[in-house]
């Protein structure tokens, strides 16, 4: 079967054809394509189509889609069986990795997804406290947890409003909303309920609105603010950790965070989360606190073999300094199109990691993220996926760069993105 007729047998059986819902192409128009194999930095398609791609699973695929050595880890672990329910010694290896690598993480406890890593967070940070009042930022996806769900609410101290069917009004009253990179906001909220705030949770670089930039000394302010009111600080890192510096945002920014939630990179590709922390926060949980958090496939041995495997990788090749040269040149390249045809065009960008605003302005939060032109972006979505090349499906995502996209590749789609721009704007 080719895609077209594989979307549509789906559709009959699994809700709107697809397994999560950016990948059904409803942002960007057309039918989504189904991948029959990936390999480096290429996608291969059932209908015999490749695409240089920009999603990388969005985000695992550090060293490129297939690596062999990760492969290999997997093959190996399978030998020996694909779950326990028990404790193995990947499992703590992995810890090990994970405590030496990530500045906050005096304890780990491995989880499935990101999505149970951030709810886990949450969780523990209100028994931890003792309080039930938590913080978010609009623009920031923190995955599908009813607490974390939530939009901003008719102003800036207002209780938030559920973002998705199914998440309890009662519930959405407890999480407050606030703009990115607003200082001001942040002090006015904690004057009022600040004795009241389990935890402020953000992602230190938001990559779920397109990329989003900390600016004026914001996280080290969220540091302090925090700390004065005896609230904790949760990073969600499941994108940036490990992808943009070694430790993550917090090494790079020098912004210590209280606990953090990851995924992705250390999965390899397969799924997995974790969430790490101070010690006498961690060891709140079951068995040894009040707080319970399991699961029956946590640790999985060969979710364990491929994220320790992409781990040492990170510690051996040291690779950042080559993933921002790579981010660098596509970047600019892109840039420079877009100036050429007087196309405005904004490029956030970080190690291996950038955004893709059609905006006058710079992008600083949400509100100015939205303003981003989506007519322009399905244009740009459409031209490059005609010639070849994958980026994401949808406005208000970010572009990732693999270990796997050499100089020369990035150059041809530089070549071909200059031709988007100069036949499509």
């Amino acid at each position: 079967m080719n895609s077209e007729e594989l979307f549509e047998k789906s559709k009959a059986i699994i809700p709107g054809g697809v397994n999560s819902p950016v990948r059904a192409f409803k942002s960007v128009g057309g039918t989504p394509f189904f991948v029959r194999r990936a390999d480096g930095a290429k996608l291969y398609t059932v209908d015999g189509n490749t695409y240089f791609d920009f999603v990388c699973t969005w985000g695992p695929a550090l060293f490129g889609h297939n690596n062999p050595r990760i492969r290999e880890a997997v093959v190996k672990a399978a030998e020996s069986g694909t779950s326990f329910g028990a404790p193995c010694q990947a499992e703590y290896e992995m810890a090990r990795l994970i405590t030496d690598m990530v500045p906050c993480a005096q304890m780990v406890r491995m989880t499935n997804s990101g999505t149970e890593a951030t709810m886990s967070c949450v969780r523990l940070a209100r028994g931890f406290t003792g309080r039930d009042r938590i913080v978010k930022f609009a623009g920031c996806y923190h995955g599908h947890v009813d607490s974390l769900l939530v939009k901003a609410g008719s102003g800036a101290l207002t209780f938030g409003n559920p973002d998705s069917a199914g998440v309890p009004q009662d519930l959405a009253k407890l999480t407050s909303v606030l703009e990115y990179n607003d200082i001001p906001a942040l002090e006015e909220y904690f004057s009022k309920f600040g004795g009241e705030t389990a935890a402020v949770i953000v992602e230190p670089y938001p990559a779920n609105a397109g990329l989003m930039l900390p600016q004026n000394g914001f996280l080290k302010e969220l540091r302090r603010i925090t700390k004065e009111y005896g609230a904790l600080l949760i990073f969600d890192e499941v994108i940036t950790g490990f992808r943009i510096a070694e430790g993550g945002a917090q090494q790079k920014e020098g912004v210590m965070p209280d606990l953090c939630a990851l995924g992705k990179i250390i999965g390899g590709g397969l799924p997995v989360g974790a969430f790490a922390g101070r010690r006498d926060i961690m060891e709140f949980l079951a068995p040894l606190g009040p707080v319970y958090q399991a699961g029956t496939l946590s640790g999985n041995p060969l979710a364990m073999a491929a994220g320790k495997t992409a781990l040492e990788m990170i510690l051996e090749d040291k690779p950042h300094a080559r993933l921002q040269k790579s981010t660098d040149l596509i970047t600019e390249a892109i840039s420079a199109c877009a100036k050429e045809r007087g196309v405005a065009l904004q490029i956030p960008k970080t190690c291996g990691l950038f955004g893709l605003y059609f905006s006058e302005d710079r992008v600083d939060n949400f509100s100015q993220a939205m303003k981003s032109s989506a007519k322009n972006y399905k244009k740009f979505f459409k031209g490059c996926l005609k010639r070849g090349v994958y980026f994401a499906p949808s406005p208000y995502e970010s572009c990732f760069l693999s270990l796997s996209h050499d100089d020369a590749e990035l150059e041809n789609c530089a070549e071909i993105i200059g031709e988007v721009f100069r036949k499509e704007f």
